[in-house]
């Protein structure tokens, strides 16, 4: 009996002991990642990045026409433009007011991309026509050399306004022609696609660069 009390007290003994441990084990929460009460130095840098790569997937998908994406790169010029005229009265570097400035707008230009990519205005991504798929094909460049930084929002900004220039063109054509192009137009399109095409190809081969 001494014996079977003794192994019955150790083993009382063993669950209290354990009993604290499970406890804390099973009610101890995972702790969140904390979060940076302060925005980062580079943040400004950042969002510029993610602007281009939002601007450069619509012109690739067509949710943005050359003519939206154009005004859209104008925008992020002159922001880039004040950031460099911000940092050259301040030894190269930003202010907090002049972080916060940067940021509103920012923060509009965020607010201009996403509903200018979500409007009813389109670029056919899957035309049929020649001058259609050469248009379509320059869209493609412009919107990787946006995404990938070979192209600055400047050079994008002047490129995407000669596209929209010739599709305006190309649309007045076909409205004076049954919705058809004649040969002679047809002609005068392709010399047209084919400066901006050698123009998409210096711009993004030379020495400017989107500075992510």
């Amino acid at each position: 009996m001494k014996h079977e009390t003794k192994i019955l007290l150790l083993s009382a003994a063993l669950a209290a002991m354990m009993l604290p441990a499970a406890a804390q084990t099973s009610t101890t929460p995972t702790q969140p990642t904390p979060v940076p009460a302060t925005r980062k130095p580079g943040e400004i840098q950042e969002r510029k990045e993610n602007q281009q790569d939002r601007i450069g997937e619509g012109v690739e998908n067509g949710s943005l026409t050359a003519g939206e994406a154009g005004r859209l790169e104008s925008q992020e010029s002159r922001l880039n433009q004040e950031e460099r005229r911000m940092r050259a009265t301040n030894g190269g570097k930003l202010t907090a007011a002049d972080r916060a400035k940067l940021n509103r707008q920012q923060n509009r230009l965020s607010k201009e991309i996403y509903q200018q990519k979500h409007n009813a205005q389109k670029q056919n991504t899957n035309p049929k026509s020649e001058v259609g798929k050469r248009l379509e094909n320059q869209q493609d460049r412009i919107g990787q050399g946006i995404e990938n930084g070979s192209l600055t929002p400047a050079e994008a900004a002047r490129l995407e306004k000669k596209d929209a220039a010739i599709n305006h063109e190309v649309n007045n054509m076909r409205e004076h022609n049954g919705g058809k192009l004649t040969p002679a137009e047809k002609a005068k399109v392709n010399r047209q696609e084919n400066r901006v095409s050698h123009q998409i190809y210096r711009d993004k081969h030379n020495n400017h660069r989107q500075h992510n």
